[in-house]
């Protein structure tokens, strides 16, 4: 769930409208003005019914804070074994904390505090601010340094940061889900919704059974494309175009360990969709160890899903590091590696989403409840303009508090 680095044509073309369209471009980090006063978190709800979220990611964990603030009865299922949807963090391969998922902040700092229901404008976490001081270009043969006027040029456009000394999943996992992750029913895939009559009945692959008032769906736009839920009656045509018309690219992400910094903080690759980059995990951590992150999405990954191990992707990664950077890739590599290929993930089937791309009318479809008792939720649904986590967890506050508030 998360926008990393554009594409070499996109970046440079950013870079030539920054200082033109600055004060046009109103998304993630730009769109500090399109955040609420105000969130669900903020009201009181009298709601006597019970509500299943089906989903434990950012924003099926967010509708259920206010749930539980509110002491209204709700169930989440979660088709896992764990919670936090594609925020994931590791400890084991470096001296700090890693995201194997989401990792960067895209919003204004500020949405932090939104986030967790915090007043005024101070920010508690430390934050690092992604400003890239030197990266370079790949086209698979010729390796060139991006000159510094475009690492400003990109900053000021698109300003981003990243945690310090922590991960997304710490902290959802600390505002957030440790007040509702006793009301999380895992391993749980729900593959029905039938909402025809009073109370909605939810079921899951081993044949349970659940009865709701309303339900909530969190799950990703790869989950929805897939069919893998069977909504009765059926979704619109409207929705269902919708649905299958959002990009929702495969992609991997790869951590590796190195005894020497070889790399610059960033190398774009080229790539015909999607993304494909190497970029230094580490970048002002102030951490000892060398970490080198890889990731991918788009058409690109087949040529790594064709191989048969995930060394073998490794090694097809050392290798083409070795290319760029003559052989110092293998000679301190120490064997060390993570890989999370979420594009193969069963409950996931994606990366993330990028809702300015996307057409406005399919936005606000998807965004549009059956029958005012199943409610949508997620990043694509995000109504603020923030994307990855930001937009999802706001989304799943703003998609409670319909579902609460419209009692038709």
């Amino acid at each position: 769930m998360e926008l990393h680095h554009t594409s070499a044509i996109l970046m440079l073309v950013l870079s030539a409208l920054a200082i033109s369209l600055s004060g046009c471009f109103k998304w993630a980090a730009r769109a500090k003005d399109k955040l609420p006063t105000q969130t669900a978190l903020h009201k009181t709800y009298d709601y006597s019914g019970k509500v299943v979220i089906i989903g434990a990611g950012a924003s099926g964990l967010a509708a259920a804070k206010v749930l539980e603030q509110n002491d209204i009865e709700y169930l989440i299922l979660e088709a896992t074994d764990r919670y936090g949807g594609r925020l994931k963090k590791d400890t084991t391969l470096a001296d700090f904390p890693i995201d194997l998922g989401a990792e960067w902040i895209h919003s204004a700092p500020i949405v932090l505090n939104k986030l967790k229901g915090k007043e005024g404008d101070e920010i508690e976490e430390a934050l690092i601010p992604y400003h890239l001081e030197n990266t370079a270009s790949w086209d698979g043969e010729k390796y060139k340094l991006n000159p510094d006027w475009q690492h400003k040029a990109m900053y000021h456009f698109m300003p981003e940061s990243k945690f310090k000394n922590s991960t997304w999943y710490d902290f959802v996992n600390e505002n957030i889900a440790k007040t509702v992750k006793h009301k999380i029913k895992f391993n749980a895939p729900v593959t029905e919704i039938n909402y025809t009559g009073n109370p909605i009945i939810v079921k899951t692959e081993n044949g349970d059974r659940y009865e709701a008032d309303r339900v909530m769906v969190t799950v990703s736009i790869g989950v929805l494309k897939s069919n893998l839920i069977h909504f009765i009656p059926e979704m619109s045509e409207k929705k269902k175009e919708a649905i299958e018309s959002i990009v929702f690219h495969p992609g991997f992400k790869a951590a590796m360990k190195f005894s020497e910094k070889f790399y610059p903080d960033f190398v774009n690759c080229k790539v015909k969709d999607g993304e494909r980059g190497f970029y230094d995990i580490a970048f002002k951590k102030n951490a000892e160890t060398n970490i080198l992150g890889f990731l991918c999405t788009g058409s690109e990954t087949q040529k790594y899903h064709a191989l048969n191990t995930e060394q073998e992707i490794i090694s097809s990664l050392l290798q083409e590091l070795d290319k760029m950077f003559d052989g110092k890739a293998s000679a301190t590599y120490t064997g060390d590696y993570i890989l999370e290929n979420w594009g193969q993930h069963e409950f996931v089937q994606g990366t993330w989403t990028q809702a300015i791309q996307e057409k406005k009318s399919h936005l606000k479809a998807l965004n549009q409840p059956l029958g005012n008792k199943v409610y949508f939720a997620g990043e694509i649904c995000d109504p603020y303009q923030q994307m990855g986590v930001p937009g999802a967890v706001l989304s799943g506050y703003y998609s409670i508090d319909r579902l609460l508030s419209d009692l038709k």
